[in-house]
């Protein structure tokens, strides 16, 4: 009976061991770090679409990319893409801009499967 008990305490003081000395593996959201155009940024002309990259891979489900006019109204083509090859990279295509300051809406969700959504602006100026 002493034997047992003193066996499960070693396992004990193992685990404590493991569990204080060791760092913890922490779920990290994924969190956009590029995008194009540059957020907040100023541009001469429209780009042919918005593009995001993420830290980590994002799932393919469930994911939204809208461009958003200054007026409130929807102007990309509501044909978000996830490239096959780098799965942090998602992106739509937009028609030729008028100059205006424009809000990229995004929602993905992240590989330890939480919604992260996020907004941001670029502006089209007027030409010269």
């Amino acid at each position: 009976m002493m034997r047992c008990s003193a066996t499960f305490l070693i396992y004990i003081l193992i685990a404590l061991f493991f569990l204080t000395v060791l760092p913890a593996t922490v779920s990290a959201h994924a969190v956009m770090v590029r995008s194009s155009p540059d957020k907040d940024s100023t541009i001469s002309q429209s780009p042919p679409q918005v593009d995001i990259w993420f830290n980590e891979n994002v799932m393919s489900a469930h994911k939204s990319l809208a461009v958003i006019n200054s007026s409130g109204k929807r102007v990309d083509n509501k044909d978000i893409k996830q490239e096959a090859l780098d799965p942090s990279h998602i992106f739509t295509s937009i028609p030729s801009l008028p100059p205006d300051t424009y809000t990229v809406r995004y929602r993905v969700i992240s590989a330890d499967t939480h919604v992260v959504s996020g907004k941001f602006s670029f502006t089209v100026e007027k030409p010269d």
